[in-house]
């Protein structure tokens, strides 16, 4: 019987690399990186997997982790596969409603907790409903409620496995353990709707592993790997694992705000992003460019324009550089670009795949032509991650790479993009209904996104959902226009309006601290934010940036009428999921008035 490779990859790693540091993560109190051997990880999962056992947790029962990133989260993780036993991660940041749903809807009895807020979000969930019995809890700083005499920390929870009559019961359950048992249920963020649990199984990470060890190739013992987008996150946990399997170090990000202090105390060979993260280092460097004068100004932008060309006009396709630019080329190599690489904490860089959204063309380039090897990629939850990416010197800006080995796509109707293969979900959990909408009658999974395929490579043009139209009858691909104008030092955020109306606007969230510097510069005075973001100069200010940045557009994609908000869009009025995608029709419902005004005859 083939068992699953997940329920003993630790034990296996920790075989071959002995007392090697598999893990570390930051103590606060201390300010130092904690390292964990192979085998003290190893150990630890064994522990978790009997602890498990103990407490009554049954094969292919679901249980939950809702934490920010956490080594325990691995422990955990590890544990249950160990015991055939499915994890079910929450975003550490959900609300008490959306932890409700979960826990209700996978019908979860234990469920372990990071920090404070978890411990008193499960707690007041625990007593709503009829599923969760105990809350086990990784901090031993948190404070228990007066009156919960129920739950554990997670180092009395670990006590429970002492008895050595479980080790039996684990070794029995992993002997039994099949690629066709159920890992996770992993629930979406929901920007249309209700989460949906979507199920992988022990299958589905195995042929990820297969297909990206076709892809990766460079990846292996030696990569030093910081994780900072959240485990609950198919990306990076898929990410993650397989890191695990390839014997890389982890090195586990707790606070995603300290991701700038701890990656130069790390400095990885690879991490993986969204955009957002190279669209922040963008904005800094050119804020960099625009505060310098004279020799210094011109060199740091000969360097941009000298990587360009070497690392796209010629290297991308697939031509020599000439020598005199391969020697302007070395020398920046050797100056500026190890500078900027030094400054942000990526002068070790290996390779940095990053996905999750589209990246604004400008910021791609950018990031190549310093010499950085981005690997830009697409996937999904539903295909356990990745269905395509780029590699070094293998890509096309714009592009999301070649469709990996064992993966297959095709562009149906309205050219969606359609997969399957051994990664793709066998579906949603207890939605059958769903489900059966989510594949097509032949048996392929419907993204729901739109592309196309050239040259090898994959394209993504916008969300089929996502396209609006306007009264005039003409179809907007908001997506493409909000990419064009994030990537202005203004503009912190912004979402398109058009969906049935005359003509497009645009709902901001400008970059405040550079608006204010600009009112400083030009001696603008306010009272307020609101205030200095109704002067008619700032006004103007975004009204001349915006028409430069979307000149490409045709007219009736442009954006006529804009409202600058004083707020960013946030988690607490459901404006954004978790993973920090916009909710369409929650923003819209929010900001209804301000929409409505810009719509009015007489305004502008």
């Amino acid at each position: 019987m083939v068992n699953s490779y997940l329920s003993r990859l630790v034990r296996r790693q920790a075989e071959k690399y002995g007392d090697k540091v598999a893990l570390k993560y930051r103590d606060y109190t201390t300010s130092t990186w904690i390292p964990v051997s192979w085998n003290k990880f190893a150990n630890l999962v064994d522990q978790v997997a009997k602890a498990l056992v103990a407490t009554g947790v049954e094969v292919q029962e679901n249980i939950g982790v809702f934490s920010q990133n956490k080594p325990e989260c691995f422990y955990v993780d590890f544990g249950a596969f160990r015991d055939r036993i499915v994890t079910v991660p929450l975003y550490a940041t959900s609300s008490e409603a959306q932890v409700h749903y979960i826990v209700e809807d996978a019908a979860i009895r234990f469920l372990f907790v990071g920090e404070q807020y978890q411990y008193d979000v499960a707690y007041r969930v625990q007593s709503l409903g009829r599923s969760l019995k105990q809350i086990i809890i990784f901090d031993p700083t948190v404070k228990r409620a007066s009156g919960d005499c129920n739950s554990i920390y997670f180092s009395d929870f670990l006590k429970l496995e002492e008895d050595e009559k479980w080790l039996n019961e684990v070794e029995a359950r992993t002997s039994a353990s099949s690629p066709d048992d159920l890992a996770n249920i992993l629930y979406t963020s929901g920007t249309t709707g209700d989460s949906k649990g979507v199920m992988l199984h022990h299958s589905n990470y195995e042929a990820a592993f297969k297909g990206h060890d076709a892809r990766l190739k460079e990846l292996g013992e030696n990569d030093v790997v910081m994780n900072f987008l959240p485990f609950t996150h198919i990306f990076e946990r898929g990410w993650a694992f397989y890191c695990l399997y390839k014997g890389c170090m982890l090195c586990i990000n707790l606070k995603p705000q300290d991701i700038q202090k701890t990656i130069k105390e790390i400095r990885p060979t690879a991490m993986c992003s969204v955009p957002r993260f190279w669209e922040k280092v963008f904005a800094g460097v050119h804020e960099k460019i625009n505060e310098a004068t004279g020799l210094k100004k011109a060199l740091m932008l000969d360097a941009l324009r000298v990587g360009k060309e070497h690392n796209i006009t010629y290297l991308m396709n697939g031509k020599t550089p000439p020598a005199v630019l391969r020697m302007k080329y070395k020398f920046y190599e050797r100056t500026i670009y190890s500078l900027l690489k030094k400054t942000i904490g990526l002068e070790n860089g290996n390779f940095f795949p990053t996905a999750g959204a589209a990246i604004p063309e400008k910021v791609e380039e950018f990031v190549h032509s310093v010499g950085i090897d981005m690997v830009a990629g697409y996937g999904l939850t539903e295909s356990t991650a990745t269905v395509s990416c780029e590699w070094k010197g293998d890509f096309r800006i714009g592009g999301v790479g070649r469709v990996l080995p064992g993966v297959e796509v095709r562009i149906g109707e309205n050219n969606e993009i359609q997969l399957r293969g051994g990664t793709i979900t066998k579906g949603y959990y207890k939605k059958e209904a769903i489900t059966k909408q989510a594949f097509t009658d032949d048996g392929w999974f419907r993204t729901g996104d739109a592309g196309y395929m050239k040259d090898g490579f994959l394209y993504l043009t916008d969300r089929i959902k996502d396209l609006f139209k306007t009264s005039n009858g003409k179809y907007i691909a908001p997506q493409a226009i909000e990419t064009k104008l994030v990537v202005d030092r203004y503009i912190d955020q912004v979402t398109i309006i058009a969906d049935r109306r005359k003509f497009v606007s645009a709902l901001i969230v400008p970059e405040y601290a550079q608006v204010e510097k600009f009112a400083r510069e030009h001696h603008i005075t306010f009272t307020s934010r609101k205030d200095l973001l109704e002067n008619p100069k700032i006004i103007e200010l975004f009204q001349l940036r915006i028409d430069t940045l979307q000149q490409e557009f045709a007219h009736y994609e442009q954006v006529k009428r804009f409202t600058l908000l004083p707020e960013p869009f946030s988690m607490e009025r459901g404006e954004l999921t978790n993973t920090l995608k916009l909710k369409r029709a929650v923003v819209a419902r929010n900001y209804k008035d301000i929409i409505d005004k810009m719509y009015e005859e007489n305004v502008g």
